[in-house]
């Protein structure tokens, strides 16, 4: 996809200063490369101070098509996360009608935690479904080629988290990523988390970062990635399954 962009990022502690160093935007196939290879070679680039990769799509499989023990069905299925779905939806349904239920072949247990707890009214789709399944499939090559540890992050949750942070009406953050209106909301979160996180941006970049949502998603998570390496995200809720995906 065209649509494809990376940032680069550097903390710099003696200055207590965050950068965006680099932009990349629109990253696609050409006669010479493929995309992918293109963000490869980018990644290769830094190898020598990279501490993260962050995706903004899942970077795992759901438990039923990874899974290479027999199939008993997962209504009762005795792995972790087959129980932790079912004990979920149970409690979910004692509030929901018609009732809802799980798909763990297309559906992981952080796509159902995210999507039914989220505070942020964000609809989470399913790992294999059908608006993710290609990212997700991308991802998953990607990763076999990436030699530091890899993070997912979900944009759209975390730029109304860091939006409430910086004063920003959730009204107004919702619509971040939407082609009327969304590049003045880009534009007034970019100048909240410049002032207020100590971030350096370069005026080509905010520029870009306003007019192309996805290089603004791009740098979004990116600047999760960071938090989540100081332990600055949130952590597993208790019972969650310790083998199964989070989400940074």
């Amino acid at each position: 996809s065209d649509r494809a962009c990376m940032a680069v990022v550097e903390y710099f502690p003696k200055q207590e200063r965050f950068f965006l160093t680099r932009l990349f935007e629109k990253i696609k196939t050409d006669d010479e490369s493929s995309a992918d290879q293109k963000i490869i070679n980018i990644i290769h680039q830094y190898k020598d101070s990279l501490e993260l990769v962050a995706f903004d799509s899942p970077i795992s499989l759901p438990k039923c098509i990874s899974c290479k023990l027999k199939c008993p069905g997962y209504e009762v299925c005795q792995e972790p996360e087959l129980k932790w779905f079912r004990k979920f939806f149970d409690k979910i349904n004692l509030k929901k009608k018609p009732k809802k239920f799980f798909l763990p072949y297309s559906q992981r247990c952080v796509d159902a935690y995210l999507n039914y707890t989220n505070e942020e009214g964000v609809n989470v789709h399913h790992a294999l479904g059908a608006n993710l399944a290609p990212l997700t499939a991308r991802a998953l090559y990607l990763q076999k080629r990436i030699e530091v540890k890899c993070v997912e992050i979900q944009p759209h949750i975390s730029v109304v988290r860091l939006g409430k942070q910086l004063k920003i009406a959730k009204s107004q953050l919702t619509s971040f990523h939407h082609q009327m209106g969304g590049d003045e909301v880009r534009k007034n979160f970019l100048n909240q988390i410049i002032e207020k996180k100590n971030i350096f941006i370069y005026q080509q970049d905010y520029k870009s970062m306003i007019e192309n949502n996805h290089a603004f998603e791009a740098f979004i998570s990116s600047y999760v990635a960071y938090l989540d390496f100081h332990h600055q995200t949130e952590t597993r809720p208790e019972g969650f399954p310790s083998d199964e995906a989070w989400v940074a």
